[in-house]
Parts: C-alpha cells; sequence; structure tokens
C-alpha cells in the first residue's frame, strides 16, 4: 500500500512538473520588472468582482502599503450572480431575489475581512453596486437615461445596497461612468491596475472599457495615470490548478508572439502566504473553486496590456477602385507605402488588421483556415470623440454570417447603408463609415469570430486612434 501511494504521489508531482516546464518552454515572451512603488504613489485597484483584488493585486497591494503609499479598491459589482458559489456556501437551491442581494451583502463583507488581511481598512474600499454579469451590455446597450438593465439573478434595476457609494444609481451607462470619474477625480490615482481588456469574463471587458472612457474624458483634469490591466480568466491558464506557492505565474501561450507587453511583479515568500490566507477570506468562492483561485498564489503577479494602435487616415489614389478589392491590394503589396497604415498582429490562428481609408473603418480577418460557410463573426466599435458626450456617442455591433451581416446601434438595428464585407477563400475584410461611428478619435474595437472547424476565437479590445486630417473637403 505504501508503495503504491509512493508511486502516485511521484507520478503526481512529475506530471505537475511536466506540464509546467512544457509552458514555461512554450512561453518564452520577455518580461519586465514592475517599478517599484513609492511613498507618493496613489494606487487604485480597479475590481469587477469582490476577490480579484486578491487574486491579482494581492501583492500590489502590500508592496504598495510597505512603501507608504495609499491605495484604494473600487469593486464594479458585488458579485451576486455568482449562483454556483451560493449552491455550494449556503447548501441549498433558491432563486429568490433577496437570496442573491444576501450573497452580494456575503461577498463585500469578504472583501472586507480579505483586504484586512493585506493591510487596508474598510474606508479605504468602495461598492459601487452594478450588476453581476451585466456591466458589458451596459456599456454597450444601455445609455442616455434609457429603460436601465436588469439584474440577471436579482431583478434590481438599480443599486439596491444601502451602503454602497451608488445606491439608488439606475443600471445605465452613465452612472458607472460618472461615478468612475467622481473617484478619480477625488482620488487622482497615478497608478490604476484594472481587469484585463482579453479577460473571457464580460464584466472584466467592461471596466477596462469604463476606465478607458473615464480617463480619456478627464485627461484635461487629472494627470495621465499608468494602467496596468491584470489577467483573471483566460481559458486553459494558469496551470497546474491547486496551491503551488513554490512556481512562477507565466503568461497563457495564446498571447505568444502578440504585441502585449507584460510586466511582473516578485512576491517574497511572506508575501505568498498572506495572499493565500487573504484569499481564503473570500469563503464563499474557495469553496466551490479553490482549485482554480489558489492557482493564482505564486511567486509573482502579471499585467500586461496591448499598445494603442495609430491609424492615419488615407485615401485611395487616384483611379484605384474604393473597395476591398483595393484595399486588399493595398495591404498585401509589402512595396506599398500605405500598407502600413493597416496594422495587424497574430491572435492565434490569424490576423486581424486595422486601416482608416475614403472616411470608412477597415477591419481584415486574416485565417490560415479556408474561410466556408459557417464563419462569421460580431464586432463591437465604440467610438470617442471630445465633440460629443460618451453617452450620444453610437455603441455598434455588427454579426456576421460567411457574406450576410447585420448591424445594431446599442439594442436597435439600423439600416447598415455604407457597410460593406468583403469574403474571400482566407481573408474576410469589414468596411464601416466613420460617420456610423460618430466621426471618432478613438475607436475601442473586439471581435469573436466563430466556424465549425475553428474554436471560437477572441480578439480583445484594442484602442484604435485615429490621426487626425483632412479628407477631401472635410476636417476631422
Amino acid at each position: 500500500m505504501f508503495k503504491k501511494l509512493l508511486f502516485l504521489s511521484l507520478f503526481s508531482v512529475t506530471t505537475i512538473a511536466l506540464v509546467y516546464s512544457v509552458s514555461f518552454a512554450q512561453n518564452k515572451q520577455p518580461i519586465a520588472e514592475l517599478e517599484p512603488f513609492k511613498k507618493d504613489d496613489r494606487v487604485l485597484i480597479c475590481s469587477p468582482h469582490p476577490d480579484d483584488e486578491t487574486i491579482c493585486c494581492a501583492g500590489v497591494i502590500q508592496q504598495a502599503l510597505a512603501a507608504g503609499a495609499k491605495v484604494k479598491i473600487v469593486y464594479l459589482t458585488n458579485g451576486d450572480a455568482n449562483e454556483l458559489a451560493f449552491i455550494v456556501y449556503e447548501k441549498r437551491l433558491t432563486f429568490k431575489k433577496k437570496e442573491f442581494l444576501h450573497m452580494g451583502q456575503v461577498r463585500m463583507q469578504e472583501a472586507i475581512a480579505a483586504t484586512k488581511v493585506l493591510g487596508l481598512k474598510e474606508s479605504d474600499l468602495i461598492f459601487l453596486g452594478y450588476p453581476d454579469l451585466s456591466t458589458f451590455k451596459i456599456f454597450s446597450q444601455y445609455w442616455q437615461k434609457d429603460k436601465p438593465r436588469i439584474g440577471v439573478f436579482t431583478k434590481a434595476t438599480n443599486v439596491p445596497y444601502k451602503q454602497n457609494f451608488s445606491f439608488g444609481a439606475p443600471y445605465i451607462g452613465e452612472s458607472i461612468l460618472a461615478d468612475l470619474e467622481k473617484i478619480l477625480l477625488n482620488y487622482k490615482p497615478n497608478k490604476i491596475f484594472v481587469s484585463h481588456p482579453e479577460d473571457v469574463n464580460r464584466d472584466h471587458k467592461a471596466f477596462y472599457l469604463f476606465l478607458q472612457v473615464a480617463l480619456l474624458d478627464l485627461k484635461k483634469d487629472i494627470k495621465p495615470p499608468k494602467v496596468y490591466p491584470y489577467l483573471t480568466h483566460c481559458v486553459g491558464w494558469p496551470l497546474p490548478h491547486h496551491y503551488h506557492p513554490e512556481l512562477n505565474l507565466k503568461p497563457p501561450e495564446k498571447f505568444s508572439g502578440t504585441e502585449i507587453n507584460w510586466q511582473e511583479l516578485e512576491l517574497s515568500s511572506k508575501e505568498v502566504d498572506k495572499k493565500y490566507h487573504a484569499l481564503l477570506a473570500h469563503k464563499s468562492q474557495t469553496e466551490s473553486s479553490a482549485f482554480y483561485l489558489s492557482a493564482f498564489v505564486r511567486k509573482n503577479e502579471l499585467f500586461s496590456d496591448y499598445p494603442e494602435i495609430e491609424l492615419e487616415r488615407q485615401a485611395f489614389q487616384k483611379g484605384k477602385e474604393t473597395s476591398f478589392s483595393g484595399l486588399s491590394k493595398m495591404v498585401e503589396s509589402s512595396e506599398n507605402e500605405e500598407r502600413e497604415s493597416l496594422n495587424t498582429y497574430p491572435e492565434d490562428q490569424g490576423t486581424a488588421g486595422y486601416a482608416v481609408a475614403d472616411d470608412s473603418l477597415f477591419i481584415r480577418v486574416q485565417k490560415t483556415k479556408k474561410l466556408g460557410s459557417t464563419f462569421g463573426a460580431q464586432i463591437y466599435l465604440f467610438g470617442y470623440s471630445e465633440k460629443m458626450p460618451f453617452a450620444q456617442m453610437p455603441k455598434i455591433r455588427i454579426i456576421t454570417t460567411h457574406k450576410e451581416f447585420i448591424v445594431f446601434d446599442k439594442r436597435t438595428k439600423i439600416n447598415p447603408s455604407g457597410v460593406s464585407l468583403d469574403f474571400g477563400s482566407n481573408v474576410w475584410i469589414l468596411r464601416v463609415p466613420l460617420k456610423m461611428l460618430g466621426y471618432p478619435q478613438f475607436i475601442l474595437t473586439f471581435m469573436k469570430t466563430y466556424g465549425v472547424t475553428l474554436p471560437e476565437e477572441s480578439i480583445g479590445f484594442r484602442r484604435l486612434r485615429i490621426k487626425q486630417r483632412e479628407i477631401g473637403s472635410l476636417f476631422f
């Protein structure tokens, strides 16, 4: 019996070592060190749910406080829609609204306890209380005093937690943006840690997006802070699962070869131990997902983001066909100087590129496998302009299936005038008029592609900056 147990133990350890060593060998991305914290730093951690602050930033909190810096945490939601965690924690099944509000209260108290372990006070925490699982929908569809979004399980349409910063605020985009901007103006952080644009959890994407818009709105009012996105949810990562404080956290393999820049914060053994005990304070979550959450308790913490893409407005040369075929020629000719106006980066099995030409935005996807009739995509385009409040800017969503497409502005289906789609054997190019996007200075864009022979792929939110130049008789 003893020999059998010894064999199983050795087999388990060897398997973990092999998995980790293969991942390490495959992922050779350079990782820079995060700059040390200073006494005059004002750190803001934007946490989509109670526990994200501990999972990804417990080391940040400890080292910032040790340096004498100020630290505050703002929570977008109370995490009240994690039904599995509720069932495991409460050991009962319920669909009553008040029970999910109860879970929101539980998770707030857990966050207070966890951050106390890390050295923070309750007064350092700001809970907004917007609806779990719904904030991306709010960002993309609920603006301008529209009918508020309804919480998935709580069925609330306004922030229901009396002790929250945003009590009573309707579930619309203006509410979240106004709250975040008020916090930024009052606190004036110089370093912000926020959820990653590549995170598969939509609340995580949403917090990144709201922060981007808030910082654009306030660029004349506060000194631009440094922003460090952290990744929580990525399919098949991190490995191995469970608690392995002796290992380093490595970037997911899917980002190898991309333009994403990685930075890491190294933790001492004492800081790792304190992070683990803080994580255990999130009892409602660790009881159901300890195998996953404890995998983040490593010797380091990771932060990364894509660089901004700068697009210069181009006009097709005289006599050149203003069409996708013209753009394709422009892109595929390596000797054509206009090729640089289409920025590309590798993403899994294909590439995505962006260009502005003929008063339109072009998005190009190239696949290494033939595009069949099952290929489709869902594209989000959020334009930003200083000339118009973001709430009034179009929020465009385009759904394509092979050569067909439909266009929405928020929840309303609109006339796709000027939108065109070119579908080749390996190349897919979409054209969207800048007018439809509100003639933006910046565009936040996100895409998902689908196909039977390919897994679902997502191309995380990229920030496109459009250089101002003349087009015909118009200036933008």
